[in-house]
């Protein structure tokens, strides 16, 4: 299984650091499979998709992420989160053994993926003073040129060993959009730009050779065919051009299935008979690159979510597109156009999650920033289904999810910044929603109730009966049913957690305490109500006894340096897991309150969500849009 975690964080021997009133035991933990996030993709931009050498990974960006996937395993992926800003672009070298990728800073990362637990850096270097667009090898893994929005140049060209120079990529008025390397001698290549050209440049090194004015509007893409006999170029004009691949001259043009709607992506077949484009009106097409008429054609919706931005041939059979929504979609040339498999994921960054159901198949239900809703298989009994993600359906939200709550019963309840509950059942949601009175901070759900903060108080929503709002803010809740009805804990005020008792939408307060230092973001029940653990924006965890009212931890569960945004118990209630923005997750036993197991940059850009599948295994998510599994044995 690949992954992208240290090695050194996986094979710890304890060792011990006394901090104020804390031993912390640095112990074992592995990490498990990933599922990964969607490409990200933007309105009217080309999404760059890649395949290594074999075409059995496909590799995309998300956010700060590089994510490799196997396209037939969804258990094998890794993600290399290196970057500290937004990568744009990656593709493996002709050998690969190697990645380079690019971020909207100019930075350029050339990695090993020999050994995904490392990924050793060969070359770091900033080649450009703005966002990369695309990059392309030539056919020895030598030489990289770069394209994109540089100050004061649009591209470059720099040796993989070195970092210095082998020629310039030049001869534009506006940034780079696309490029490509003719793999065979002499070498050749060729840019594309929002200026509406294309430049020709030989090499090496690489040098500005002529332009080529063949589209009338943006060109989104090129690409030199395998055998270097042609290469082929996209625009915005709905066009698709033929070129000789040693001279540059124009061979033959032809228009797409709606010639009005732009062209966004092309790729060449690995035997440099066909071109598989992808375009804003919805239709993959496959062109005959003899005849440069269309030979195939996939309609996959008309509407923004259906356009297509992006598309790569895999292998000789095998090619994948993604749609505005970020939705992959894998075709196999050898069956009829109107067949096609989706892989779903995330394509925003993870708000809010839970864990749904029981035994060994289990629902991972995560919500996303801009108010989508995926579901992951996550259990051993699903074999070769284990971590597949859909989409839930219907209308959900239209903002940021808070947070996502199931009961007992199966029913999953979410809340989002929209100011209103939604529930789902399996992977769709419901015909019907409740407003909030104000905007939701936390959710949980029991099945005679759900429950909801806000900064007008706790809202109760009765699964028979008219909602009812009990006034005071309230910064998070969680809820149990216990033998006299339901128990809540609220988060109120500047640092306090309130334990209520429920009978139907009657609020009975039981106790109240003030051990955490800063606002409660996070609250969970133990299994079996006995305990409740607050987390709060200062990273503070505190223990409660719930039986007997009472703190047994408040100030030695410290070790987040951010807000904490989940608290779980597992299943037998003597371990908790936490997530923070800090981007670790922590391990605490209830039994040995001066030992921890910390999971360092769990996931870049802060930890959304935490929850057990069993006694030893978590399953998290975050900001990087990803979905990771733990193995942290007792």
């Amino acid at each position: 299984m690949e992954h992208d975690h240290k090695k050194a964080g996986s094979e710890h021997i304890s060792t011990f650091h006394i901090y104020p009133y804390l031993i912390s035991a640095t112990m074992s933990w592995k990490a498990g499979p990933l599922y990964p996030c969607n490409p990200a993709t933007a309105r009217s931009e080309s999404t760059k998709l890649a395949v290594d050498p074999k075409g059995e990974k496909l590799i995309y960006t998300n956010g700060r992420a590089v994510i490799t996937r196997d396209l037939n395993n969804s258990t094998v992926a890794h993600a290399y989160t290196q970057h500290t800003q937004t990568a744009t672009v990656a593709r493996f070298s002709p050998s690969g053994y190697y990645v380079a990728s690019g971020d909207v800073a100019g930075n350029v990362r050339v990695w090993d993926t020999t050994n995904p637990e490392e990924n050793v850096l060969k070359l770091a270097i900033r080649p450009l003073g703005g966002r990369i667009n695309d990059l392309a090898w030539d056919s020895e893994s030598k030489r990289i040129i770069v394209g994109g929005e540089g100050k004061d140049k649009f591209g470059a060209a720099f040796f993989v060993d070195s970092g210095s120079s082998c020629g310039e990529i030049s001869g534009h008025a506006k940034p780079i959009t696309a490029l490509s390397v003719r793999q065979q001698r002499p070498f050749r290549a060729v840019s594309g730009s929002d200026d509406n050209s294309i430049v020709f440049h030989t090499a090496v090194p690489f040098k500005y050779d002529k332009i080529i004015s063949t589209h009338t509007r943006f060109v989104r893409d090129v690409g030199f065919s395998p055998n270097g006999d042609l290469f082929a170029s996209v625009g915005s004009d709905g066009k698709i051009f033929f070129y000789d691949g040693k001279t540059g001259d124009v061979k033959s043009e032809a228009s797409a299935v709606d010639p009005t709607r732009s062209l966004m992506a092309l790729s060449w077949s690995p035997d440099s008979t066909k071109v598989a484009t992808a375009g804003a009106d919805g239709v993959v097409a496959i062109w005959d690159a003899t005849t440069s008429q269309v030979a195939q054609t996939y309609i996959l919706g008309s509407d923004v979510e259906s356009q297509q931005n992006g598309v790569v041939y895999a292998n000789a059979n095998t090619v994948v597109s993604v749609s505005g929504s970020g939705v992959l979609n894998i075709f196999d040339t050898r069956e009829p156009s109107a067949k096609w498999r989706t892989l779903h994921g995330p394509t925003k960054a993870i708000t809010a999650s839970a864990l749904s159901g029981s035994g060994k198949e289990r629902t991972f239900y995560t919500g996303s920033f801009d108010g989508t809703m995926n579901a992951f298989s996550i259990g051993d009994s699903y074999g070769a289904g284990e971590g597949e993600c859909a989409n839930v359906t219907g209308t959900g939200h239209s903002g940021q999810i808070v947070g996502v709550a199931p009961d007992s019963t199966g029913k999953v309840y979410t809340a989002g910044w929209d100011d209103k509950i939604a529930s789902i059942a399996g992977t769709e949601f419901a015909a019907t929603s409740l407003p909030t009175k104000s905007q939701p901070t936390g959710i949980a759900a029991t099945p005679s109730a759900v429950y909801v903060s806000s900064s007008e108080g706790l809202e109760i929503a009765p699964t028979s009966g008219s909602p009812v709002i009990h006034p005071g803010a309230a910064t998070a809740v969680a809820a149990f049913t216990g033998p006299q009805g339901d128990i809540v804990a609220l988060g109120v005020g500047a640092k306090k957690v309130t334990l209520a008792g429920i009978n139907g939408t009657t609020v009975t307060p039981l106790a109240e305490f003030d051990d955490n230092k800063a606002e409660v973001l996070a609250l969970a029940f133990s299994p079996d109500g006995s305990l409740v653990a607050a987390g709060d924006a200062a990273g503070r965890i505190v223990l409660i006894d719930a039986k007997e009212n009472k703190v047994l931890v408040s100030s030695r569960w410290t070790f987040h340096t951010g807000r904490i945004a989940s608290v779980a118990f597992s299943p037998s209630g003597r371990r908790i897991v936490s997530g923070g923005a800090d981007e670790s997750i922590y391990v605490w036993s209830v039994d040995k309150i001066i030992r921890n197991i910390p999971i360092k940059n769990a996931h870049p850009g802060g930890v959304a969500g935490v929850a057990w599948e069993s006694e030893t295994k978590i399953v998290s998510s975050g900001a990087d849009g990803c979905v990771r599994t733990w193995e942290v044995p007792v």
